[in-house]
């Protein structure tokens, strides 16, 4: 079969590879989208934390159940169309044990820690699979960076009435702020591409923050708040600027999360957070009753998570498609991979 590979930074290349072997226990999928994340862009561009040269990527999907053990107490069967967990706990930590599985000492993120969905079969266990209970497999496919996004507003504990600041307007950005739209919340997307906020403006957020310099910045954030900041700012985009943003925008007592990932340091006045007792939170994957909980929402036509895919390429074109993504973020959200065009 194919798998795709990023060799090193800007090498991408699809081999010929063995067919997967399932065992008991675990479920034989063949797949039918897979999504290019923000994280497969930053592994592709050299600037992803988490990740290991050469890797098959790919952690956000859709795929047919093909084999299955009969009878199995998740009532998966061959011919569902699922989804899957992708983030693989060691169950012993110390986090494993006090029930934050998500943010397991030994994490192995699909695509990050291990190789990934990229390929067109490989096997999962059974209790990591999720129907996707008549979902359109495209949309499916965007289901668990949905479950990031809406993991961290979760942990920010968003509530009706709140003025949520989202710094980033890419699609964890944009997908933090249909979740906390969604919660009741009054949502505006900071980003320092005009076009991406554009582009925010169709998924109903109530305004947009240019950032095109700190005095500007600051600015827009004092009229939106009559000087008194956001109660919460969520950062998706993995930057020390934005980091900063997003503190410097939180009201006195807000809540800032941190959803986005990055390798550089940022050097600020960290008695900040003191003065304004802030609650900093870090948001790190997500869990099945996120993944449970949107899949359900997505099917009650309650988020539009359709809009949020704007390009489509064949797997052939997987090294053209990471290239084009690299190089045109202001233009694309999320990018789909479709496993049903392989050459043999």
């Amino acid at each position: 079969m194919k798998a795709m590979y990023i060799n090193a930074p800007g090498e991408v290349e699809i081999r010929d590879v063995e067919m997967p072997v399932r065992k008991k226990g675990e479920v034989l999928l063949k797949i039918l989208y897979g999504g290019i994340c923000g994280s497969d862009n930053g592994s592709y561009r050299g600037t992803f934390a988490y990740f290991d040269y050469p890797r098959i990527p790919g952690h956000e999907f859709s795929a047919e159940v093909m084999e299955a053990d009969e009878d199995n107490e998740y009532g998966i069967r061959p011919g569902m169309i699922v989804t899957c967990n992708p983030y693989f706990n060691c169950g012993h930590c110390y986090s494993c044990l006090h029930g934050f599985v998500n943010a397991c000492m030994d994490n192995q993120t699909m695509g990050c820690q291990r190789d990934g969905a990229f390929q067109e079969y490989i096997t999962m266990p059974i209790e990591r699979v999720y129907d996707g209970k008549g979902m359109d497999p495209k949309v499916l496919a965007a289901i668990e960076p949905f479950c990031i996004s809406y993991h961290g507003v979760s942990h920010a504990n968003v509530q009706k009435g709140d003025k949520v600041l989202v710094v980033g307007a890419g699609t964890i950005g944009v997908l933090a702020a249909i979740a906390a739209k969604e919660k009741g919340a009054v949502v505006y997307i900071s980003d320092v591409s005009a076009g991406k906020l554009e582009m925010a403006m169709d998924f109903g957020v109530d305004g947009t923050v240019l950032n095109d310099s700190a005095e500007h910045f600051e600015k827009q954030v004092n009229e939106l708040t009559d000087g008194n900041g956001f109660d919460v700012t969520i950062e998706a985009v993995g930057l020390p600027s934005t980091f900063q943003n997003c503190i410097d925008a939180c009201c006195f007592g807000g809540r800032m999360v941190l959803i986005g990932v990055g390798k550089k340091n940022l050097d600020f006045n960290f008695t900040l957070i003191q003065k304004k007792e802030l609650n900093v939170y870090g948001s790190r994957n997500a869990l099945k009753k996120d993944f449970l909980e949107l899949i359900d929402l997505v099917n009650a036509k309650k988020a539009p998570l359709e809009k949020i895919i704007t390009n489509i390429y064949p797997f052939d074109e997987g090294p053209k498609a990471f290239d084009d993504f690299a190089h045109n973020p202001g233009d694309m959200l999320k990018v789909l991979l479709d496993f049903s065009h392989i050459s043999k």
